[in-house]
């Protein structure tokens, strides 16, 4: 059991332990690899649909800003519920994709205006190279080229929540005036920043993926399915978030 963690809040071994304690399931009704992936599928589906609606709003000249707040802190407030009703993960999964994708498409979209003179395919580079990602990373992982060990595990989950911990503070100061510039600017430190977070990000794939299938092998139960779906859609959303950040930065050094 000490394998099984991701660096992912969402997705933790106590998470699917505590489920394959408190449920009896047979193989019939067990949680599965290829089921997960594909519940992912249909999640990605509703993400796409709901930031292709905010991307219309955004091009058709309406205020977006709405939309945002809804789905970052409407997405926010899903997933804190969901990690402690993991058993309503087939209703509150789709919910979460969706609000998600209200806030991505949003944003996307204020990125491509943004950009739209310097760089006119920044949103299709984002997204081409987060799945690009992706399955590099899965790859990686499925040939135990990259191998998700305790130490591995340890230095991913450090940085992990060091990222986010930064995050956190740098959001607080904010409303005293205090900005990060490197967060913002295309400065060397900028994009190393950038780089490092894109780096630690890919990585929590590795854990994600070594998560979904150690929960398969414990046979967890059908729903956590779409828990597992969830957990790498978060990871997925952040990845692709950090990758825009990144080239959004490369791009204002032209």
């Amino acid at each position: 059991m000490a394998l099984f963690k991701s660096g992912n809040p969402a997705l933790s071994e106590n998470r699917f332990k505590d489920t394959v304690l408190d449920n009896v399931v047979n193989t019939d009704n067990a949680m599965t690899v290829r089921g997960t992936l594909n519940k992912f599928g249909f999640l990605f589906l509703m993400v796409m649909g709901a930031a292709f609606y905010s991307w219309k709003e955004f091009a058709g000249g309406g205020n977006v800003m709405p939309l945002i707040l809804i789905g970052a802190f409407g997405g926010l407030g899903v997933a804190i519920v969901l990690i402690f009703k993991k058993e309503w993960s087939p209703y509150l999964a789709p919910a979460y994709a969706l609000l998600e994708g209200l806030f991505v498409g949003a944003i996307s979209a204020q990125y491509n205006y943004a950009f739209a003179a310097k760089a006119p395919n920044l949103i299709i580079n984002a997204v081409g190279l987060t799945f690009g990602t992706a399955i590099a990373m899965y790859l990686l992982y499925s040939f135990g080229i990259i191998k998700a060990t305790q130490k591995f595990k340890a230095i991913v989950m450090t940085a992990t929540m060091g990222i986010a911990v930064f995050y956190l503070l740098t959001w607080v100061i904010s409303f005293f005036g205090i900005d990060i510039a490197f967060l913002h600017e295309g400065s060397l430190m900028g994009i190393g920043f950038s780089l490092f977070v894109v780096a630690i990000a890919a990585l929590n794939l590795i854990l994600d993926f070594d998560m979904i299938e150690n929960g398969a092998q414990l046979g967890a139960p059908k729903y956590m399915e779409w828990y597992g779906a969830f957990g790498l859609m978060v990871t997925i959303i952040w990845l692709y978030l950090e990758i825009l950040r990144l080239l959004s930065k490369l791009s204002s050094r032209n």
